[in-house]
């Protein structure tokens, strides 16, 4: 090899010892010991020159000979070689680790299936059946290539009009906008952003959706443009047959970024880990407004909920298992790029340990993410077969031959046992072809030609890209073989260069276009991105291709329409020359605009092509194949024509209606879950009032007068708002409110009630009445599993530190949390003489279990909430569990005197596996345990407690955080209100409690020892990928702290600080926003007939929002007040977090609620309701109000009463 000879001789002079010189291009086989004398001289140069990358030795060499000095060159050479075959060795053992790591999985694997095989007593054989769902059918034409047979399914159509969908899709990484993509800008902003934009634009125009949300990440940070930091952003209008008065105030497609991780920073995806339970917990927060928006709209009163979550890549699928668990709601989950896939790709490059990988990628913590996905959802979708076998069958939670079993068994009635496996379903993406411009059938059949004289002369008729890509060009009228790809090293476009250069017959036909992404300076790119682009360059320049080959440095999304049709007018061809694409979505759009292509066999284009017929198959690997199939379509113009009239003709499989109307079939074939209570359940109704009229306490003789259109009218007079239609509105929604204020408090019970509800407690429905929730997850525990004394103690000094202010205790509950039963820590209680009374809510048994004190009977009894245990039994197979447990924590040989573990009855309930863990020595880790069950087909969670004493397993999606979240959606009492006091240890599933967006307090020095250690196995995730390391909602504090020093800890953790305003008396207009363009609606005024005589010509406002109300309170005199959301439920608000500034002329409270601006805005066209309350405030101090955000603020009219109102 010429390009080895300046190294050949130097390895020969190494080996004048007595080795042989190597030939140049035959070295002979290495043999370690030669006549029993080992030379690893010869080993060494052996590995060197048939190891070895040349171009890289020959960079490394280029490096050493800069070196003048003789002697030190040939010292640095040395040192060179031998570094070189320490890296090779280094790869090597790599791959032996990797190969031992995959065989010890495999065997695990089929452990697992001979378990369940005897658990089921059923032969492996029996999936084969065939299952019309699940098994492709026959390929006779091209649309059945692709579509798998759904003929026991009814296939969506119009006639599903009036369902009235609510869709959420979630794509939380890159930046999310409707227009003007920044594709390629990065490699968290590619394909995907296009895919799951586009998806939520088709599903909501299919019949039968009525909006579709698609959830982001808001950043708003100087890095980026300011479109990404906006709340919301409307994608579409719904169906587009549909007429105006069916398509309603909140149908259509919208993107909803939620605010979380560092606000003024844009991460990469492989950052967003620790911050993804706070993205949970505002998106939950977006979803319960709008579910009772839509409710107001579409569902007679009763919340609409989520159809389904879908989750699009991994930390999306992490955050929809947990959005799913939350709400009880079918969960789908499109993978898109899977990360074992990955971490097996970069193993077999042998330059990483799995180490770095992880370090570097977050690679564990990723496929942990998608395990818990596969856990959790009811379906998953792929683009092709080849993700399903090869990609998703190396997970622990997918094994396709026990998905067949378990799919069969399910499909006759049988018992499984416990075991579930997602379903799989192969829907390739949609593409909008609504832009492509088709040549009629004798243009395609004859000489497209190339853009004419007269075309370049016309600027109209000639894009601007077309100029940007032929001024590189020599002779732009030949051929254009095109590439679109990201510089990735992945997408392997230093072999198509390197084919190109090398094959001269190609270069003298066609010329090579490279449109990789957008740059500004090569230096400011990415490490891996910059790599390629420069080694690119440097091709270009060895094999001399200036005026052949394009490369543009910009173009936008508009071009790429323009950028495929130039290369199809010069007969062009496309090529995907990627190691591996999980789909291929250029590969369709090239089709669709006439390129015939040449793309890789390894992935989805191997379906594509299947289905298009146009194009060959290549081995990226391979560059004189690539090289080969390029010529060939080039210079057969019978076969170019061929190639360009299958794509064409069967392009249609791949259109967005095709797609959603696949997707919503197959989605509709999943087991729908909803929450099960109802809102009007006499519990609710009590609270309700209960609520009511704790906020118009002490109010008397209300005889509040509203202004509209400068008339003072009594609430029980006609409003004269819009229509007649719009007044009777106006007038049944105040007289709801009086009759409530007028209602006694005394609430008659109904005797033929359940009996559940019988003298339902105060405190069980008036859990929604607190503002505030101060929860205690302190695992004290001894060493034997009993919880320890001091935790009394803490306790009485956190109810101490609450009641320190009387405004705050009013409107503090509190809640304990605890891997105890229900009995014990009742018992655990009363010996610290803690009445169960003092708290709201009791979370026992890891999460499983959810109690109310009862005031109206006898002390001390608890209630369980009774719509708890269905909410978490998704996928709970305890008869499974229990035995499949057993086999997996003994010794086959001990039986049960030698056991690892003991069942503990007592603290095992219905949803709740408990054990004593009698040799801890034997315990295996959670990872480990979890893997094992996965395999199984087994779906829990699993955790150590109370000091590594214990182990219990509980339902997939329960735990003590969901339990929170649980709360939330039940009783509308906010996570972002909720304070969880910790120690600096815990159980294992104590990482879970600090996330999120409520408020932690760790006591340092309380919890001596935790179950940790049992949690994770070596090379796993780490805790800095669960838990946020700098973040404001965090807090710590001695386990000695006196009430004084909890109460002040925990008043800076919160949002407020402390404030001394003016009562003011407020006036706002309110505006829409649709589409960026305001229709403003008349304003509304508010005054007070006392103070009216104050303002000078009446009321004025300068403000305006959107759509929503502003709240006031009447205050008086000064005092540090706290966050409260106001007591104003029984009309549908709620206020999420208030914040506070102020000048020396002006004082405003901002008052936010998540997501709630969609609601209003949808109410706008319906009425122009105006509701005014005297309401008499929990604190001192008068507060302005206004929804924060993007909405201005409001300016002081004149001092006085403050009125609350309301404006939707």
């Amino acid at each position: 090899m010429a390009g080895n000879e300046w190294i050949n001789g130097y390895l020969e002079a190494i080996l004048d010892s007595g080795a042989s010189a190597i030939e140049e291009n035959k070295p002979t086989p290495v043999n370690l010991r030669e006549r029993g004398h080992f030379n690893p001289t010869k080993y060494f140069v052996e590995e060197v020159v048939t190891g070895v990358d040349e171009t890289d030795l020959h960079r490394t060499w280029i490096k050493v000979v800069a070196t003048r000095n003789t002697k030190e060159r040939s010292s640095r050479l040395e040192n060179m070689c031998w570094r070189i075959w320490h890296l090779t060795r280094k790869k090597k053992q790599l791959e032996w680790e990797d190969l031992q790591r995959l065989a010890t999985w495999r065997w695990e694997r089929e452990q697992g299936r001979k378990d369940v095989t005897e658990d089921m007593s059923e032969d492996l054989s029996e999936g084969e059946k065939g299952d019309a769902l699940g098994e492709a059918i026959s390929l006779d034409s091209p649309r059945k290539k692709f579509q798998r047979n759904v003929s026991n399914l009814e296939v969506w159509s119009d006639n599903n009009k009036e369902k009235k969908l609510y869709i959420v899709l979630i794509s939380l990484h890159g930046l999310v906008r409707g227009g003007n993509m920044e594709l390629g800008r990065d490699s968290d902003t590619g394909g995907q952003i296009k895919y799951v934009v586009e998806l939520s634009r088709a599903l909501a125009k299919m019949p039968g959706v009525y909006r579709v949300d698609l959830f982001t990440r808001q950043v708003s940070s100087s890095e980026v443009d300011w479109s990404y930091g906006e709340p919301t952003e409307m994608l579409s209008t719904g169906p587009e047959d549909a007429d105006g008065a069916d398509l309603g105030e909140s149908s259509g497609a919208y993107i909803v970024r939620i605010p979380f991780g560092p606000r003024d920073k844009y991460l990469r995806k492989e950052l967003l880990w620790p911050h993804i339970q706070e993205f949970v917990d505002g998106a939950l927060a977006h979803i319960l407004n709008m579910s009772k928006a839509l409710g107001d709209q579409i569902g007679g009163g009763q919340p609409v909920w989520p159809y389904v979550i879908h989750g699009h890549y991994a930390d999306a699928g992490d955050s929809a298992a947990l959005l799913s668990g939350a709400l009880n709601v079918p969960m789908v989950l499109t993978g898109h790029s899977l990360g074992r896939n990955k971490l097996e790709q970069l193993l077999k490059q042998g330059r990483q340990s799995k180490e770095d990988i992880n370090s570097m990628y977050r690679i564990m913590r990723r496929i942990e993410a998608e395990e818990l996905s596969l856990d959790a959802a009811e379906l998953v979708i792929t683009s092709t077969k080849q993700e399903i076998e090869e990609q998703w069958g190396l997970y622990d939670g997918f094994d396709v031959k026990l998905e067949k079993v378990l799919r069969a068994r399910a499909r006759r009635g049988v018992n499984c046992h416990g075991r579930y496996m997602p379903r799989m379903a192969v829907i390739p993406p949609g593409m909008d072809f609504s832009n492509v411009i088709q040549e009629d059938i004798a243009e395609a059949d004859g000489d497209l030609g190339t853009p004419t004289t007269n075309d370049l002369a016309s600027p109209k008729a000639v894009p601007a890209i077309y100029s940007d890509i032929m001024h590189f060009l020599a002779n732009p009228h030949k051929p254009m073989i095109l590439a679109l790809s990201r510089p990735d090293p992945k997408k392997n476009l230093t072999t198509l260069v390197k084919a190109f250069g090398e094959c001269r017959p190609l270069r003298e036909l066609a010329n090579l276009t490279l449109i990789m992404g957008n740059r500004d300076d090569i230096d400011e790119m990415s490490t891996g991105n910059a790599s390629v682009l420069m080694t690119v360059l440097k091709m270009v320049d060895k094999y001399d291709l200036y005026g052949q080959v394009a490369f543009p440095k910009h173009h936008k999304q508009s071009d790429v329409p323009e950028i495929y049709h130039l290369a199809a007018k010069t007969k062009g061809v496309f090529i995907n020359p990627a190691f591996i694409e999980p789909f291929g979505l250029t590969l369709i759009e090239a089709a669709a605009h006439g390129l015939p292509m040449v793309a890789t066999k390894n992935g989805g284009p191997v379906d594509i092509n299947r289905a298009l017929n146009n194009g060959l198959l290549v081995d990226p690997h391979d560059q004189q194949a690539i090289a080969d199939a390029l010529l060939k379509l080039v210079s057969e113009k019978k076969l170019w024509e061929e190639c360009r009239r299958n794509g064409w003709k069967n392009i249609h499989l791949f259109s967005w209606p095709e797609h959603c109307r696949t997707y919503l079939t197959r989605v509709a074939a999943c087991r729908m879950r909803h929450p099960q209570w109802q809102t009007d359940t006499p519990a609710d109704e009590l609270a309700a009032e209960e609520s009511f009229n704790d906020s118009l306490k002490d109010v008397q003789d209300m005889s509040l007068r509203l202004s509209v259109d400068g008339e003072k009218n009594s609430l029980n007079e006609s409003l004269g708002l819009g229509t007649a239609g719009d007044d009777l509105e106006v007038q049944d929604q105040v007289k709801r409110v009086l009759s409530k204020m007028k209602r006694q408090e005394s609430v008659t019970q109904d005797s033929e009630g359940d009996q559940t509800f019988q003298n339902v407690p105060s405190k069980y429905p008036m859990l929604r009445r607190r503002r505030k929730l101060i929860v205690i997850a302190l695992d004290c525990y001894d060493g034997n599993g009993a919880p320890e004394k001091k935790m009394i103690q803490i306790m009485q000094e956190i109810f101490k530190a609450i009641k320190l202010d009387p405004q705050i205790a009013r409107l503090s509950g509190f809640a304990l949390s605890t891997a105890m039963p229900m009995l014990e820590l009742t018992e655990f209680l009363k010996s610290g003489n803690i009445k169960v009374n003092d708290f709201d809510a009791l979370i026992c048994s890891s999460g499983s279990e959810v109690y109310y004190p009862v005031t109206y009977t006898e002390e001390g009894k608890l209630c369980p909430d009774p719509d708890y245990v269905s909410h978490i039994d998704y996928r709970w197979g305890s008869d499974g569990l229990k035995k499949t447990i057993w086999k997996l924590m003994n010794t086959s040989e001990g039986g049960e005197k030698n056991s690892a573990i003991q069942e503990d009855v007592k603290s095992s309930n219905s949803h709740c596996l408990s054990y004593l863990i009698k040799d801890p020595s034997k315990a295996k880790k959670v990872d480990d345990m979890r893997q094992k069950l996965r395999m199984r087909g087994l779906r829990c969670h699993l955790m150590y407690c109370r000091n590594s004493t214990r182990m219990q397993v509980i339902p997939l999606l329960a735990s003590r955080s969901q339990a929170l979240r649980y709360l939330f959606v039940r009783w509308r009492l906010n996570v972002t209100n909720m304070y969880v006091i910790l120690g600096e240890t815990g159980d294992t599933d104590y990482e879970e409690l600090i996330a999120g967006t409520h408020k932690t307090l760790i006591m340092k020095g309380v919890v001596e020892k935790g179950s940790e250690e049992l949690l994770r196995t070596a090379g796993s995730y780490l805790r800095d990928d669960i838990v946020p390391g700098d973040t404001p909602l965090i807090a710590y504090i001695s386990g000695q702290a006196t009430a004084k020093e909890i109460a002040n800890t925990l008043r800076q953790i919160s949002d407020l600080r402390p404030r001394s305003i003016t009562p003011v008396d407020i006036l706002y207009s309110t505006k829409q926003h649709t589409n960026n363009n305001r229709d403003t609606i008349p304003m509304t005024k508010f005054v007070h007939k006392s103070f009216g005589n104050l303002l000078d010509n009446g009321p004025k406002a300068t403000a305006s929002c959107s759509g929503v109300a502003v709240i006031s309170e009447y205050c008086k005199g000064n005092s540090s007040a706290v966050e409260y959301p106001l007591e104003l439920k029984l009309i549908g608000l709620h206020i999420e977090y208030v914040s506070f500034a102020t000048d020396q002329t002006e004082h405003h409270l901002e008052v936010g609620n998540t997501g709630y601006g969609n609601y209003d805005s949808s109410a706008k066209r319906r009425l122009l309701v105006s509701l005014g309350i005297f309401l008499r405030s929990y604190y001192k101090g008068g507060m302005l109000g206004e929804q924060s955000a993007s909405l201005p603020r409001a300016s002081i009219l004149t001092e006085g009463n403050l009125l609350a109102s309301l404006v939707h």
